[in-house]
């Protein structure tokens, strides 16, 4: 009698916490104190200095007349802008830029996929294709530029297996024709790039679960069909991010490739926007001109990447 009316009172009134908790809690949200804050000045200060910093830079330079730093800049406006966007040099860059990411993007990261999936189901050797895939990531541009600059010569690997297989008269001068310059330059970006983001997508595939599989399999769905419809989808986040680096990877860092290939030509088949902000400032040392396509190659990349960002959003974010 007396154990059940004990079980039927009031409730006891919570025991305070001990001593340790207490003084746990008072840690946990002492993460956010001024004291503690302090400790982020060091990143906040690096971020402004080498982020912020050079990024005003750009648009201050971008209104002066400067012919580098042993030289005294002078203010000239808007000059400058409407001397870029009158110069067709600049049209044509912005034209090959332009290609250059409207062909790179949507080749690559498909097939990049595939053979990401491909790798992610573990068929035989696929440690050593793991590491022939990557390869082509780990050489310096320096070595691809040498090695392609011998495979695209005139008597060079390419011609020479024309040549051996009876197809002669397709041989050409790849660099040095103003029709082929740039497509060659896009077949490198693509051999460069195709590999390594394979195998980063084998990475982040290895981590669906392995009943959802099963289970498209044992409901008679494809290969074709289980990559596509039930394990992209899955990984579409990782496939923007990646997307959004190989964006901005063929926009940003053409420039040195191009210089040791073609260095822009024949003429300015092959200049694009980031060669052509290495080709004003250090060659031709006009500044200015130089961070005005620099501009507007940031606008571009912004744009490229809130485009990406919509094309490649999920249902959920779309609700939200």
């Amino acid at each position: 009698m007396s154990s059940t009316s004990t079980l039927a009172g009031p409730r006891a009134a919570p025991r305070p916490a001990p001593p340790a908790a207490r003084r746990r809690g008072r840690r946990g949200g002492g993460l956010n104190t001024p004291r503690l804050l302090w400790l982020t000045v060091p990143s906040l200060v690096w971020f402004a200095v080498f982020s912020v910093g050079p990024l005003v830079a750009m648009f201050v330079i971008a209104t002066l007349r400067w012919k580098g730093l042993i030289y005294d800049p002078g203010y000239v406006g808007t000059d400058n802008i409407r001397h870029v966007f009158g110069d067709p040099v600049f049209l044509e860059a912005l034209r090959n830029s332009a290609v250059q990411v409207a062909v790179v993007i949507p080749v690559m990261i498909p097939l990049a996929f595939m053979l990401g999936y491909h790798l992610s189901t573990r068929p035989r050797g696929y440690r050593l294709l793991s590491v022939l895939y990557f390869s082509p990531g780990l050489i310096s541009i320096s070595i691809t530029g040498m090695i392609f600059y011998g495979v695209l010569s005139p008597n060079g690997g390419a011609n020479g297996l024309l040549r051996a297989v009876g197809l002669e008269s397709l041989a050409h001068s790849w660099l040095a024709d103003p029709s082929t310059a740039l497509p060659s330059l896009i077949v490198i970006d693509l051999w460069r790039g195709i590999g390594w983001t394979a195998v980063l997508f084998a990475s982040r595939l290895a981590g669906v679960p392995g009943d959802v599989i099963e289970a498209a399999r044992i409901d008679g769905a494809g290969r074709f069909r289980i990559m596509w419809q039930i394990t992209f989808p899955m990984v579409k986040d990782y496939v923007r991010t990646l997307t959004m680096l190989q964006f901005l990877w063929t926009l940003f860092t053409s420039a040195a490739l191009i210089l040791l290939l073609t260095k822009g030509g024949p003429g300015t088949s092959s200049t694009t926007l980031s060669y052509l902000v290495y080709a004003k400032a250090f060659s031709q040392s006009d500044l200015g001109y130089s961070q005005v396509v620099g501009v507007v190659l940031l606008l571009v990349g912004v744009a490229g990447m809130l485009l990406i960002r919509v094309l490649l959003r999920n249902p959920q974010e779309k609700i939200r």
